[in-house]
């Protein structure tokens, strides 16, 4: 009987389990604890301590189902997808792994044993490949399991030894590769294993970790040798059930029959309607795994990745017909199809829904307009006789129209025309120079250059104000601008640095201390602590009486009450994110923040307005914290301990070996190094006072902690209590009152507008009775009673109605300003434009305007330069 996918994921989980295997739970496609990884790319990502003598040394053996995502650097795949029968975005890698327990017999036995007996694979199809040195496999392979010399390969470094990176573990790997058939390769008669054709296809790949390699390249053995295998589910099923694509599997077909559905192109209908509905199946499943674990399209990093995938399958579908939004509903597809293997996709269905509609409507507002100049260029390119697409027009389609450019280089290559990437990269650096800034300025540039002079004298500072706020400190270094001095006096602004301090420098998004420094004759106001390197803080200050000289010791003391209300307001920003993550889903992670004494922002991905109900639960979620008065602890451990803890840390942020973790019991925990009230209960009161948006897909809410968020809700009482007194309200009934109240203003309203046709319509035969001849042309010039633009524009329409042939200029002032319409009946507009006319009538009032040639408005301040404006409507015709 034919397996399935979720069979064959199945009984792979269950045959390593019966072997003694623990079974665990594939990780996020959002690397836990490799911040130099992209993506999750292999099943061994979450296994590198383990591999590194690191990990819990009671696991022996782990067998996992791992979604991965090969996007960049060596392994990406992109610009393939769809064309080939193999390559994929994402995809699931089975793996059995071995830390110091079995070896290579074991490995070598469990792989074969596995695709013939229970998968029911031929093995005279299949050959294996070892590493030409790797004597030792050769004869596990050829003398303990029984296959022939004939079907047994050495093959050099390149295809056959694995490295975790330049130093490290290493060691040899072994291929199990299946033959296809004769009809599936390139029909020369030298092909065999090894050749880039589809006939010989890898299936499971087997590393045996059994060196380290240090810097100069010498392989010295493992104390205890591990296994690392990988088995790509997608071709695994195609050779399974006898289909020699990937996408004809039972992994891809109800997808790409989705597909089919939506766009009513039958499969099968053409070599390009079949690439671009694989093309949309695979991004569809990446798409759908991206967002369920928390990454949303952005214009950097992890986002920016989705967002290629995305607008790549976007521009795929233009090949099927699609006009509209269809990728959030092949999402959907996806979601019902893998849910059960990864329940996940359920929990987050109505959200990866939601994004993916949101970035789709972004995106087709400009992919016409960017298509329509992709097509301008061909044909220029055409004319010209040329072969290359300029890397200036590639990089406006990307600037201006969001065409990420492997998209351009897909149309090229469909082309046949080169991409010229360098004359992209040229003006894309162009751009960053311009945006870059070159001078930080002030204070700022005076430390970084204060810090570079002491790091070249190798000064460094210790903080010590997690514990403590004064601590007496040797002054080490003193400048003023940016230059090295010895001395300043009484007067003088300086930055200055101390072999110690309890001044917390601004990083992190926490601003610094401010306090007061004193010595033996003298006194300075700390103004500012900055961090501008890991091992620098300068205090920027000004001496307040006295001089100061390097070598000389002060007692440096942090403002209390200023630190007080900025670690009031950190804490509260770390019970916020959880209070978000809680109401909104788990896709809501950091994208910058600010904590300072006077309030806190936070800034973060979601991709809508976040309402008022979810808003009051998040606060009552932070309060709730605030209220229990839980202690708030801290403590330094190593970065891989803290994550197995739970602790939140951020992509691109660079963290050394050990970490400071910052833990509310029971709500937060997460990897900080700024400073912390030490009972949730001292922050006092938590108040959201705004949410908005900051870019596509990015909020920020601003919100006050303690006596700021007190002050804040007395004024929205004191401001609720004023308008229910003028209202004659009790503060209870103001929303209804304000209701009704507006009900009555909309009614209103209509009536005015009534009132306003009512009288254009009495106006008409006013205005018609003003109206000249020249020859047989009709010139209508009048100034009307007071009326705004709207209303004169609708008395114009009535005018030019009533005129067989002519052109009219209307004029009104109305709180201090002319508003001007002018009209041409349709026969004249070849003739004369009511554009032309109304532009220089507003030129007598001060102002300007414009439209069609049928009708135009304008607008000045200079009221009286009304006549004068009217009575130029008789120079046209002179």
């Amino acid at each position: 009987m034919t397996m399935t996918g979720a069979d064959l994921r199945a009984a792979f989980l269950s045959y390593f389990e019966r072997q003694g295997h623990r079974v665990l739970p594939g990780s996020s496609l959002v690397p836990g604890n490799d911040p130099t990884l992209l993506f999750t790319n292999a099943g061994m990502v979450q296994f590198k301590e383990n591999f590194l003598g690191m990990g819990p040394a009671d696991l022996k053996r782990a067998a996992t189902s791992q979604r991965c995502l090969r996007v960049s650097g060596k392994h990406n795949d992109l610009e393939n997808v769809g064309y080939t029968a193999r390559h994929h975005t994402l995809f699931e890698m089975l793996g059995n792994f071995s830390f110091g327990d079995y070896f290579k017999t074991d490995a070598i036995f469990f792989g074969w044993d596995f695709l013939t007996r229970e998968v029911g694979l031929d093995g005279k199809r299949m050959t294996v490949s070892v590493f030409r040195e790797d004597d030792e496999a050769y004869d596990i392979w050829h003398k303990k399991m029984g296959i022939p010399a004939s079907r047994l390969v050495r093959f050099d470094e390149k295809d056959n030894f694995w490295a975790m990176g330049p130093t490290g573990p290493c060691g040899p790997c072994s291929e199990i590769i299946y033959d296809q058939g004769e009809g599936i390769g390139c029909g020369r008669p030298e092909c065999k294993v090894g050749c880039d054709c589809d006939r010989f296809l890898e299936i499971w790949n087997l590393v045996f970790m059994q060196f380290n390699q240090d810097d100069s390249g010498k392989r010295t053995p493992l104390p205890k040798p591990s296994i690392d295998t990988g088995m790509g589910l997608e071709r695994l099923a195609a050779v399974s059930q006898g289909v020699t694509s990937n996408y004809d599997t039972d992994l891809f077909l109800p997808i790409l029959a989705e597909i089919s559905a939506l766009s009513e192109v039958p499969a099968g209908k053409s070599k390009a309607t079949d690439a671009a509905m694989r093309v949309i199946a695979d991004h569809a499943r990446a798409t759908a795994f991206l967002i369920a674990d928390g990454i949303l399209p952005s214009n950097e990093g992890r986002g920016y990745v989705l967002r290629r995938i995305m607008r790549r399958a976007l521009r795929h579908g233009k090949k099927l017909g699609f006009d509209g939004p269809f990728l959030h509903r092949v999402a959907a597809a996806v979601v019902k199809e893998f849910s059960p293997a990864y329940p996940e996709l359920a929990k987050s269905a109505s959200f990866i829904d939601t994004m993916a509609l949101h970035e789709e409507k972004r995106f087709l507002e400009t992919l016409d307009a960017g298509l329509r100049m992709v097509e301008e260029e061909f044909t220029r390119i055409g004319k010209a006789g040329g072969a290359v697409f300029a890397g200036e027009v590639a990089f406006k389609l990307y600037d201006t129209y969001g065409f990420p450019m492997d998209l351009t280089a897909d149309l090229c290559r469909e082309r046949g025309v080169a991409l010229d990437t360098q004359g992209f990269e040229t003006e894309m650096e162009k751009q960053r120079t311009q945006s870059r800034v070159s001078w930080k300025g002030g204070e700022a540039a005076a430390s970084d250059a204060a810090a570079n002079i002491l790091a070249g004298a190798g000064i460094a500072v210790e903080f010590v104000g997690y514990d403590r706020t004064a601590a007496p400190a040797k002054v080490t270094a003193l400048f003023r601008t940016g230059e090295r001095i010895a001395k300043a006096a009484a007067g003088e602004e300086i930055d200055f640095v101390t072999d110690v301090t309890p001044f917390y420098g601004e990083s992190g998004g926490q601003a610094g201390d401010v306090g007061t420094g004193a010595g033996k004759g003298f006194r300075i106001q700390v103004l500012s602590t900055r961090k501008p390197s890991a091992d620098i803080i300068v205090h920027h200050a000004k001496v307040m009486d006295g001089s100061v000289g390097e070598g000389e010791v002060v007692e440096l003391s942090v403002d209390e009450e200023v630190r007080g209300r900025t670690q009031a307001n950190h804490t509260a920003t770390h019970l916020l994110q959880a209070g978000l993550r809680k109401v909104l889903g788990s896709h809501v992670k950091q994208a910058g923040s600010y904590v300072g004494p006077d309030k806190l922002r936070f800034d973060f991905t979601h991709f809508e307005a976040v309402p008022a109900e979810a808003l009051s639960q998040v606060e009552e979620f932070v309060n709730d914290a605030v209220f229990a008065a839980t202690p708030v602890a801290w403590e330094f451990l190593p970065y891989d301990r803290a994550i197995s803890a739970g602790a939140m840390a951020f992509f691109g942020e660079k963290y050394s070996d050990t970490v400071r973790m910052v833990s509310v019991p029971g709500v937060s925990r997460e990897l900080c190094g700024g400073t912390h009230v030490r009972n949730t209960g001292e922050i006092g009161l938590f108040r959201i006072v705004s949410e908005g948006a900051l870019a596509a897909g990015v909020r920020r809410i601003e919100a006050l902690t303690g006596k700021a968020a007190l002050r804040a809700l007395r004024d929205e009482a004191a401001l609720l209590h004023t308008v229910s007194r003028d209202l004659k309200v009790s503060p209870a009934d103001v929303p209804e009152r304000a209701r009704k109240l507006l009900a009555q203003i909309k009614a209103l309203d209509k009536d005015l507008q009534e009132s306003r046709r009512r009288g254009a319509k009495d106006l008409l035969g006013e205005v018609m009775g003003k109206a000249s001849q020249a020859g047989a042309l009709t010139l209508v010039a009048a100034e009307v009673e007071p009326m705004d633009a709207a209303a004169l524009r609708e008395l114009a329409d009535r005018v030019k109605g009533k005129l067989k042939s002519g052109i009219l200029l209307l004029g009104s002032v109305q709180e201090d300003r002319c508003h001007l319409v002018a009209g041409v009946t349709g026969d004249l507009t070849a003739a004369f434009s009511a554009n032309d006319i109304v532009k220089k009538a507003a030129a007598f009032v001060g102002g300007g305007g414009g439209g069609r040639k049928d009708m135009a408005q304008a607008g000045g301040s200079k009221t009286g330069g009304l006549p004068e404006a009217l009575a130029s409507l008789s120079s046209w015709v002179k």
